[in-house]
């Protein structure tokens, strides 16, 4: 038996809790984690709220990310007490996911931890840290270089927003932070922000095209802020976009892309490539500054969780949360 956060759905509806879980109950995989640390993401949160259809089949663990070691495997390239890391695949969403102490996994979708990180520090990465560097990869591979001009982060003070801006600051890029929440400007400057820029100014319906500012920019609102952020990006720049906070919608022209040859990369984390995971995981570990993942995030347990997940919806989060399944 192993404790974990189980989601069902019912004629009573929608209930998240934490149980003991039988081991038999995982579903089939190659190789068994005893997971160590999970966290908690926006799409975990709504999972665990019903708030959104984010679970495919009933029951559910919830959690897309996990950091642990293999206890044992039937794939050749694990074996037991290999240090591992997974992002995505759809964990949390179709197979069990890492709000657990166990999980059984397709081995094709862990990929190895570096030695620079401890279990913790990978899950004040996680998924967040890992689309944000994906994102910095895009503006890179599209020519976007630190001394081109200003980049824009929004949803700066979540998860994905806080790490690019601290990768963005120390790979020397002028960055500069958009949040709704101004009064946490200190948080934002010491990641490494240049300047701080309040969200009201992107999330209204704006210009076909605004006065060009951006050399690059990270997005994880979407809706009027990606539609604002293009319109007033400079010619020749770069929009990453990997979120939806805001909305699915795209209330823009294509005059920035027509007009100023303005480039908008969709930056997909859940089903990467291999290569391009291993890349992102290599260069966190030498691109990131380790020292500021505790400003970034503080670790819970899993029964806070499920509470923690209806205030991480509403914006009330700051930065990273860490989830040590064993507490």
């Amino acid at each position: 038996m192993f404790n974990g956060i189980l989601i069902d759905k019912n004629d009573a509806g929608h209930h998240a809790a934490l149980t003991a879980i039988d081991e038999s109950q995982l579903p089939e995989g190659e190789v068994v984690v005893r997971v160590s640390h999970s966290t908690l993401n926006y799409k975990d949160a709504l999972a665990i709220t019903g708030r959104a259809p984010v679970i495919r089949k009933f029951p559910m663990v919830p959690g897309i990310d996990l950091v642990g070691q293999v206890e044992s495997s039937t794939q050749p390239d694990y074996e037991a007490g290999d240090r591992v890391v997974l992002n995505g695949w759809g964990v949390g969403e179709t197979h069990w996911g890492g709000l657990a102490q166990k999980a059984r996994l397709n081995g094709n979708w862990l990929i190895p931890l570096p030695d620079r990180f401890t279990p913790r520090q990978a899950m004040s990465i996680g998924t967040a840290g890992y689309t944000a560097m994906l994102c910095v990869m895009a503006l890179e591979r599209h020519g976007v270089k630190p001394g081109a001009g200003e980049v824009a982060v929004t949803g700066a003070m979540g998860g994905v927003g806080s790490v690019a801006v601290a990768l963005l600051a120390k790979l020397g890029y002028t960055v500069v932070a958009v949040t709704g929440r101004p009064e946490d400007a200190d948080y934002l400057t010491n990641l490494g922000a240049a300047e701080i820029l309040p969200r009201s100014q992107f999330s209204s319906a704006g210009k076909a095209l605004g006065k060009e500012r951006w050399a690059g920019a990270v997005d994880v609102v979407g809706s009027h802020t990606l539609a604002n952020l293009c319109a007033t990006t400079r010619y020749g720049g770069v929009v990453a976009a990997c979120g939806l906070a805001a909305g699915m919608d795209f209330p823009a022209t294509v005059a920035p892309f027509i007009l100023r040859g303005v480039t908008l990369v969709g930056v997909d984390s859940v089903m990467r490539a291999r290569e391009d995971r291993l890349e992102a995981w290599a260069r966190l570990a030498t691109d990131l500054d380790l020292d500021k993942l505790g400003s970034i995030s503080h670790e819970v347990s899993l029964a806070e969780a499920i509470p923690l997940a209806t205030e991480l919806l509403e914006g009330r989060v700051k930065g990273r949360l860490v989830v040590d399944v064993n507490r």
